[in-house]
């Protein structure tokens, strides 16, 4: 088993999910439908919920990664050209008897490098690393508070001399 992202359908992650060790790409999930009996008569169509991602995220540090759908269907429909123009050139090989060049070899387009990306905004970013200020009247009141346990502190060893003074005393 290994764990791949969950996305929703505008590519944000959600979760991880567990899955075989086999499992690559991406794949649609859809939504559970709490339905009555009436979907027996006329099922309803699922409603797409998100993407199960087999690429691992593979930059570190984002804040809400995001998935680029269009880039790995851009990727997809080249690897599929890719693959039928493959299997042209080696169907017309074939036909010329295998003699007449080297056989075809496929090769595949290559990967898009960032697929995933920073799914918020550098204002958002800010926003969520910004420093809180500290706050005026907690500075006051920790300020009184120290100043409250040292004089306590010399009261105690006020205290303490007092009570040596009358045990020597006796």
């Amino acid at each position: 088993m290994k764990s791949v992202a969950k996305v929703n359908t505008d590519g944000l992650y959600l979760e991880d999910e567990l899955v075989d060790d086999a499992f690559s790409g991406v794949v649609p999930f859809y939504a559970e439908s709490v339905g009555e009996q009436d979907d027996l008569i006329a099922p309803q169509k699922p409603a797409l919920a998100g993407y199960a991602v087999g690429i691992p995220i593979s930059t570190s540090g984002l804040y809400k990664p995001r998935f680029d759908l269009a880039a790995w269907e851009t990727y997809q429909a080249a690897v599929y050209e890719a693959q039928e123009a493959y299997i042209a050139a080696l169907n017309d090989w074939q036909a010329k008897g295998r003699i007449a060049e080297e056989q075809p070899v496929y090769v595949a387009p290559k990967e898009p490098e960032k697929l995933w990306t920073e799914g918020l905004t550098p204002e958002q970013i800010a926003e969520l690393t910004k420093q809180p200020e500290p706050q005026p009247k907690l500075r006051e009141e920790l300020t009184n508070t120290q100043i409250a346990m040292a004089d306590m502190y010399e009261q105690m060893l006020a205290m303490q001399a007092e009570l040596k003074a009358l045990k020597e005393g006796r």
